[in-house]
């Protein structure tokens, strides 16, 4: 059960780091991105193959992300100065472009060219060949502390806020009153799982099992990227992305370079996404272009429609129920007599309901807000 919850938070902490690429992208700034998930197999496999070159873990993982940026970079620079659907299109083409690329073509695998269809294995994994002493074990489960600590803090501080803001707009008594009810039942759910995830990474971390050590990592660049990305989405280029997202012709008039902003955009989720496909490597232990098909972008974009495009914690709690919902589906075949093919297809059918009855009850998701809404633009 450790083991299994362990296994779920990084799963979980991935696609977190994954959707919020792409919320960023097309939450705040309104870019369609359809390929997101070539972003990701470009940070996996720069961070793998220069691994095994004797490149530390870290830098690999830098230099991962950066690849992932330089990619926004060039499909920046050819499609955003047309409409926006050209984005979206070649940012499709990309996607199965990259991956096609890497199953044909020949990998330099370690001191030997390997084709990319065998996939790469046998790579360095963080902490794999630690073992810690007592002091290590009992320094690593006080950085999850802290982690735990910091979660409950923020989670009591967002409640708090809504509560204040309920007795501040006290006129506004029914909307106020359910918008505090909602995010206390999120808070306490969240804390719940919290506390779960310390449970078993404490555990994980004490028994010397290097997964919870991944687990660890995940989370702490987990909280990292949320912490500045919130801090960026507040600050005025945050407020620039928002503008141009609702009309950027708005911004022209003010002076400001709309294709720039865009392209920073397009290039920092491409690097969040550059960080997730690492993470989905180590995690793997061993990397094939079949785990980077198409369907990875849109269970991203699953996760931010399901939490709220415009809302980093809403991408994070998309992810969280995302998750919850695959592996809570995974044994449906116990209760309903299919094959695994049918199953697979019956599972995607209910998230896809789930999605057509969310978008007619909040179409701006769980904790997004209708003025933000892009979905209809």
């Amino acid at each position: 059960m450790v083991e299994y919850l362990i296994f779920l938070t990084i799963s979980t902490s991935i696609f977190a780091l994954f959707g919020l690429g792409l919320n960023l992208q097309w939450g705040f700034t309104g870019l369609i991105n359809f390929g997101h998930v070539a972003f990701m197999t470009l940070g996996a496999y720069t961070t793998v193959l220069l691994s095994l070159k004797g490149v530390p873990l870290l830098l690999s993982a830098i230099i991962g992300a950066v690849v992932a940026a330089l990619l926004g970079l060039v499909i920046g620079f050819s499609t955003l100065r047309l409409r926006e659907d050209y984005l979206a299109i070649v940012t499709i083409g990309v996607g199965e472009l990259i991956r096609l690329v890497v199953n044909n073509q020949d990998l330099p695998v370690g001191n030997e060219w390997r084709s990319g269809a065998f996939g790469v294995q046998s790579y360095p994994i963080p902490l794999a060949t630690l073992v810690p002493n007592t002091f290590i074990k009992l320094l690593l489960i006080g950085v999850l502390t802290l982690l735990a600590g910091i979660t409950f803090f923020s989670l009591w501080r967002w409640i708090r806020v809504s509560e204040v803001s309920n007795i501040a707009n006290s006129h506004k008594k029914v909307g106020g009153k359910q918008e505090f009810i909602s995010r206390l039942v999120i808070g306490v759910l969240l804390a719940v799982l919290t506390v779960a995830v310390y449970i078993s990474g404490a555990i994980g971390l004490y028994n010397d099992n290097p997964t919870a050590g991944l687990m660890l990592i995940s989370l702490i660049v987990l909280a990292f990227v949320f912490w500045r990305l919130e801090i960026l989405v507040r600050s005025p280029w945050g407020r620039i992305l928002k503008a141009i997202r609702e009309d950027e012709e708005i911004p022209k008039a003010l002076g400001k370079n709309v294709f720039w902003y865009k392209l920073q955009s397009l290039m920092l989720g491409g690097a969040v996404a550059g960080i997730a496909g690492a993470f989905i490597a180590w995690q793997l232990s061993a990397i094939y272009p079949n785990n980077f098909e198409p369907q990875e972008t849109f269970n991203a974009w699953i996760i931010v429609i399901l939490g709220g495009s415009g809302n980093n914690l809403g991408t994070v709690l998309g992810a969280i129920i995302y998750f919850i919902y695959y592996e809570g589906t995974r044994n449906l075949d116990k209760i309903i007599p299919l094959d695994s093919d049918r199953l697979s297809a019956l599972r995607i059918m209910i998230i896809g309901l789930i999605l057509m009855v969310l978008m007619i009850w909040r179409p701006q998701g769980i904790l997004g807000k209708k003025e933000e809404l892009t979905l209809g633009k």
